[in-house]
């Protein structure tokens, strides 16, 4: 009997026990990925993409001020499913964020719906 490397072949796709095709393994190139902080973001929609506006907001103490001005940094646009995958990946992290560190309680602001 011969030795045999793993039966899954990287240049065919994997099938699974019923015949159907497995999951790929996914891997993450992060090699040219940049990292930026914001504590702003915005969105827009339209019928054919979702646009996520990051940014950052410096001023501190805003009480009175009638203009406060946010330093974009970063645009990101998807899709309108890739939204909705991103918004359904948020609320599950962020449910056992909440169920290890306790609610976040956050304020909704009129002005920024």
């Amino acid at each position: 009997m011969s030795d045999t490397k793993s039966t899954t072949d990287n240049t065919k796709p994997a099938t699974g026990n019923n015949g159907s095709a497995a999951q790929p393994t996914l891997k993450w190139d992060d090699s040219s990925m940049s990292t930026s902080y914001a504590n702003v973001v915005n969105v827009s929609m339209t019928r054919e993409e979702c646009g996520l506006f990051f940014g950052t907001n410096l001023t501190t103490g805003i009480g009175g001020a009638a203009e406060v001005t946010i330093k974009l940094s970063d645009r990101i646009i998807m899709t309108p499913h890739a939204a909705k995958r991103l918004s359904i990946l948020l609320e599950n992290h962020l449910r056992g964020y909440e169920e290890r560190y306790g609610k976040l309680d956050v304020q909704r602001n009129p002005a920024t719906q």
